[in-house]
């Protein structure tokens, strides 16, 4: 049994790729590389039902290592790290995000809130085979009986913050400078996840009208089925139905959003950049002028920021190298196509991750400021190319780069598209998939060009299960 940090965290179905016994020694682990004597390690959650379960794992291992815990309970991602901002320490989450119910994860922040550097990452990974390897040596020498462990009152103690959450709205609705969206008309869909907690409140008390409210029921298994981020359809139906202006989708811990516009038509992640950094730019509040987006982004995007004099940093997947390329550069947005948008540095007490909250509340406050509907602002903002993403399930990763008759593909496909078009392949670093992603000037390019690459990777790593 080993742990290997993906694009965001650790991640496998919980009870066989993340048993209670991992996440034991995960804590522990965590606790040495990351936690400081006196300072508390806050933990909190989404709504699946395997999260209690690990979350005691976690927090009893950080325990056992003499680091106190300040338990978070259910709470948006966004939240989480605000209240790590807040007290200078150090943070996780459990959760898979996107993923299904019976998937889990543990995401973990460095102190003040921010994301693991790769050193980091290696040094945990690294602690917690030392901490499995040690547990499996026998009862004489498991957590807490060797020398120098913590006993006693030197043992970490376990608490409760229950202010977190209204801290967290509080300072959400704050970004707004004290304007307000004016009785807007809204739909949102919580996913049945962490937004479930804050969402509701933080829209309201923001002065939206919240005409319809989906996917806020949480039962710990119904995490992100037929509703949230992917797979936003019953949002969109709702939206026609009330005739709200806009609709907003998060994940199942809250820190990304997809738009719905008037009209029922998906706003992603680039049209949200792309809307946020022309309006930051035309304010003087872009610094830079620049962007950090990840090579997902649509080239249509790339375009637009060129026609406004906006420079663009592409960074590996991921919000944790937005994150970074952003303090590299002292920008203050960056973001995914998914829909994790980063605001750095631009309000004071929010959180330094994606936070699909507060996206969601920006966007609506640019509407309510530009007298424009989404459908005509999203419009305006970029021309997206015609862009189709396959998720190819396969038997292994690894062989990826070492396959070329597979990369000969690339390259015929690549030739094939010329300037007009882009290819990328990746594997993904929370599932057993390799992403297909083609740009053409057609949709019916696009598709054709990605059929021919998702036959080449199973030809060259063999389809995956089910």
């Amino acid at each position: 049994m080993s742990l290997r940090f993906g694009t965001d965290g650790v991640r496998g179905v919980a009870g066989v790729d993340l048993t209670a016994e991992l996440v034991l020694a995960l804590g522990r682990a965590a606790a040495t590389v990351l936690g400081r004597r006196g300072q508390p390690f806050v933990v909190g959650r989404d709504t699946r039902w395997s999260g209690p379960m690990l979350q005691a794992a976690f927090s009893a291992g950080l325990a056992s290592e003499g680091v106190d815990v300040v338990d978070l309970g259910v709470l948006p991602t966004p939240a989480v790290a605000d209240t790590a901002l807040e007290t200078a320490g150090p943070a996780a989450v459990i959760s898979a995000s996107h993923n299904p119910f019976s998937d889990n994860g543990v995401k973990l922040l460095a102190a003040g809130g921010r994301k693991l550097t790769d050193d980091e990452e290696a040094a945990v990974e690294a602690a917690v085979e030392a901490a499995m390897g040690t547990a499996r040596a026998g009862p004489a020498r498991t957590a807490g009986s060797g020398p120098g462990s913590p006993v006693g009152r030197r043992l970490g103690r376990l608490s409760a913050d229950p202010g977190a959450a209204e801290r967290y709205c509080a300072a959400a609705v704050a970004a707004l400078d004290g304007r307000s969206l004016g009785g807007l008309p809204v739909v949102i869909d919580c996913a049945h996840g962490a937004a479930s907690i804050t969402a509701p409140a933080i829209f309201e008390t923001a002065g939206a009208n919240l005409v319809g409210v989906l996917g806020a029921d949480p039962d710990g298994s119904n995490i992100n089925e037929g509703s949230g981020s992917t797979d936003p359809a019953a949002l969109a139906a709702l939206v026609l139905e009330s005739g709200a202006a806009a609709g907003l989708a998060f994940d199942g811990d809250a820190d990304r959003v997809i738009a719905v516009d008037e009209r029922g038509q998906v706003v992603d992640g680039d049209r949200l950049l792309a809307l946020f950094a022309t309006d930051l730019h035309e304010q003087g509040r872009l610094r830079g002028p620049g962007v950090a987006v990840t090579v997902m982004s649509n080239l249509g995007f790339h375009r637009a920021m060129a026609a406004h004099g906006i420079q663009v940093a592409a960074t590996p997947v991921g919000d944790r190298h937005i994150l970074a390329a952003l303090e590299e550069r002292e920008w203050v947005l960056g973001g995914e196509q998914s829909g994790h948008i980063v605001f750095r540095d631009l309000f004071p007490h929010v959180a330094p991750t994606g936070d699909g909250a507060l996206s969601g509340l920006l966007l609506l406050d640019l509407l309510v400021r530009w007298g424009r509907p989404l459908s005509v602002a999203a419009g305006a903002a970029m021309e997206q190319m015609p862009q189709v993403l396959r998720n190819v399930r396969v038997a292994g990763q690894r062989e990826l780069q070492e396959a070329r008759a597979l990369w000969d593909e690339v390259g015929r496909v690549e030739a094939e598209l010329g300037d007009a078009g882009r290819v990328l392949l990746r594997p993904s670093g929370t599932e057993p998939l390799v992403r297909v992603m083609v740009e053409a000037p057609t949709e019916a390019a696009a598709a054709a060009a990605a059929d021919r690459l998702v036959a080449a990777v199973e030809a060259a790593l063999g389809p995956g299960r089910a």
